[in-house]
């Protein structure tokens, strides 16, 4: 950003009522950059938006000087935050090959993490215990090859994402959050501290103003920059209808990879993943298989002892791979109820077995 001046036209700009990202383009392609657009005469901006919105472009937007001033209170906060637009040096080029691009970026943390190799992991809010486990190892294992994980910050599978991306020992910028708020908040409020250690090792990103609350209606929009940061993106878990399938469809689009990691076809959670794979996305199983997807080569890691290849437990076996009830536990091991609820909170415990909603057991991987 040039000086306060083009900060202030592009906040005005943007801020205007009805001037949607459409018709700030037309209007920026036609004039230049916003100031011209707000020096413009009536008739040219009548042109090119209609008669409504070119009155709206002649008036300060209502309470816009105080969302100016909480704007440059944020930036003066510190040296890592700055705004970064569609015309800077540093605006990551895969952003311009997209649909609908976002106009303006506010960062915080190291802006050059959006323009590196990237993959986007996302999924479900309410992951079974396996489910977030994965999301955790894959954004690990990603990270550990050098490639940036890009998420949401929200509960579950993106928060798991994240974390394991800061569990990894490789320099650089690990991860990037684009979050559906301001950024002088955080949401959910429970993931303060980990904003806080993305910002760190890698970069926090909104499209949205400081001073944005959570607004239903932003998550889904911003789905679309997570996707446009990413080489390919991977959905760990879904619901046949979730935002994750959101963010899958504008990887499509946009011409990316889409992931998908199969589940259980009892858990409703890995529903969505099923019907992206129906319909043409990569089943994975490894972060491997997609650095092979994506042609890069996968770096040299000394093998790891694997718990599941120790000597097998009899009521992991029993267990299988899908939620099952203690009932039908009974009938698989012959064990009374005292003997076998004592031995599943054991391996509950020492994190093999995952109690879920309803009365279910799941066995947990190692991953």
């Amino acid at each position: 950003m040039g000086d306060d001046r083009d900060f202030a036209a592009w906040l005005r700009l943007l801020e205007t009522p009805g001037i949607g990202r459409g018709a700030a383009r037309r209007l920026l392609a036609a004039c230049g950059s916003p100031a011209a657009v707000l020096q413009a005469p009536v008739a040219t901006l009548q042109a090119l938006v209609g008669p409504a919105l070119a009155r709206a472009l002649q008036d300060e937007p209502p309470a816009f000087a105080a969302r100016l001033a909480r704007a440059r209170d944020w930036l003066a906060g510190g040296a890592d935050r700055r705004v970064i637009t569609l015309d800077h040096p540093a605006w990551p080029p895969l952003l311009l090959q997209t649909a609908d691009p976002p106009l303006l970026l506010y960062v915080q943390g190291d802006a050059a993490a959006l323009a590196a190799p990237a993959v986007a992991v996302v999924g479900s809010r309410q992951p079974t215990a396996q489910g977030r486990d994965n999301a955790r190892a894959f954004g690990l294992a990603l990270a550990a090859h050098g490639l940036v994980v890009v998420s949401g910050l929200a509960q579950g599978i993106d928060a798991a994402a994240h974390e394991g991306a800061l569990d990894s020992r490789t320099g650089g910028a690990c991860t990037v959050a684009v979050v559906g708020t301001g950024l002088d908040q955080v949401y959910p409020p429970r993931h303060a501290e980990l904003a806080r250690r993305i910002a760190l090792r890698g970069a926090l990103v909104s499209e949205y103003a400081p001073g944005t609350p959570p607004l239903a209606e932003n998550f889904p929009l911003r789905n679309r920059i997570i996707a446009g940061l990413a080489r390919g993106t991977l959905v760990v878990e879904a619901a046949l209808r979730s935002g994750s399938l959101i963010t899958a469809r504008l990887a499509a689009e946009a011409g990316r990879e889409v992931f998908a990691l199969p589940g259980s076809i009892h858990a409703p959670q890995s529903k969505g993943c099923h019907a992206l794979i129906r319909q043409g996305a990569k089943l994975v199983e490894t972060a491997e298989h997609i650095l092979e997807e994506l042609n890069l080569a996968p770096a040299t890691a000394a093998p790891a002892t694997d718990p599941d290849d120790a000597p097998q437990d009899p009521l992991l076996d029993a267990l299988g791979d899908d939620p099952v009830t203690l009932d039908a536990l009974v009938a698989r091991t012959g064990w009374p109820v005292p003997t076998l609820s004592a031995r599943l909170l054991e391996l509950e415990l020492t994190g093999r077995v995952a109690r879920l909603p309803g009365g279910l057991y799941q066995r947990r991987h190692a991953t």
